[in-house]
């Protein structure tokens, strides 16, 4: 690797990253995996060409993907996750005490791996607590097939391309609307939409007939250049994105947890979306 870790997310626009020192790089049966010492942003990972992610701004990403669900939601006791390898997410997920059963499905061991040996302050220890339940495998087999139903069920993947493509189809969407409990909600990270407007109005496109409610929300994640990235958000109970801001301040402050970019504030702030979203969607 050279002195600069150049992304290939964009054909025709890069974001570029001092590396310090590689420690780490493999092609894995899926994908090619790389973990570096940056200039400015701690450790990163990276697959297939692709930043994944960062340690100086994974909370951001990993706060809203986790908390805007489970508190909108107030009592999830099972919580489903797709990918999320780098143990952020399932991280954040455990520490709402009411959270009985977190299962992750992962299809990749070796990120896990790298991730817990090179990236510890990520799943900070996530990984050893007694109510996660891995899975090693793809995650659209799993929701197809599995025979239980969730509270909650957070998709993070990779971009839609590579083994990710998959988790952006009306098949992987009909799957989690099997798993999904009455009055569950599904989130997933839905891209830069400034970037990739498609990502959006795709899954727009295939999320609405299958929920009564699907909307996006944002959150302003460095890492992820070019906008604000969007999540995707479905439900069959459309009052779980409309609670008030007193309502999810009173849940927040019960919880005890402590947050570097979450708030009540954020969290209804981020159902209202740029202009030119809500133009795409039209």
């Amino acid at each position: 690797m050279s002195e600069w870790f150049d992304e290939t997310l964009h054909s025709g626009y890069h974001q570029g990253f001092r590396v310090k020192e590689v420690l780490f790089e493999s092609k894995t049966d899926h994908q090619h995996l790389v973990i570096f010492e940056s200039q400015d942003f701690g450790r990163v990972m990276a697959l297939d060409g692709v930043i994944q992610t960062t340690e100086r701004d994974e909370f951001i990403y990993h706060e809203m993907l986790a908390h805007v669900p489970l508190f909108a939601h107030g009592n999830a006791k099972d919580v489903l996750i797709i990918g999320g390898g780098d143990g952020g997410l399932l991280r954040e997920v455990l520490r709402h005490n009411e959270v009985e059963r977190a299962v992750q499905v992962e299809i990749d061991q070796a990120v896990i791996d790298m991730c817990v040996k090179y990236l510890p302050n990520h799943s900070a220890g996530a990984y050893d607590n007694e109510r996660a339940e891995i899975v090693i495998g793809d995650g659209i087999d799993y929701v197809r097939n599995c025979d239980r139903q969730f509270d909650v069920i957070l998709s993070d993947s990779t971009d839609p391309i590579g083994p990710g493509e998959v988790l952006f189809t009306s098949p992987f969407y009909e799957g989690i609307k099997r798993c999904l409990k009455p009055g569950g909600v599904f989130a997933a990270q839905n891209g830069v939409a400034f970037m990739q407007p498609d990502e959006v109005t795709t899954t727009h496109k295939r999320l609405s007939p299958l929920f009564e409610d699907c909307r996006f929300y944002n959150a302003a994640v460095p890492t992820y250049v070019g906008g604000v990235m969007t999540f995707a958000w479905a439900s069959n109970q459309p009052d779980l994105a409309q609670h008030s801001v007193d309502t999810i301040a009173r849940r927040y402050a019960d919880s005890g947890i402590s947050t570097r970019y979450y708030n009540p504030g954020m969290h209804t702030g981020a159902f209202a979306l740029p202009q030119y979203i809500l133009d795409s969607l039209a």
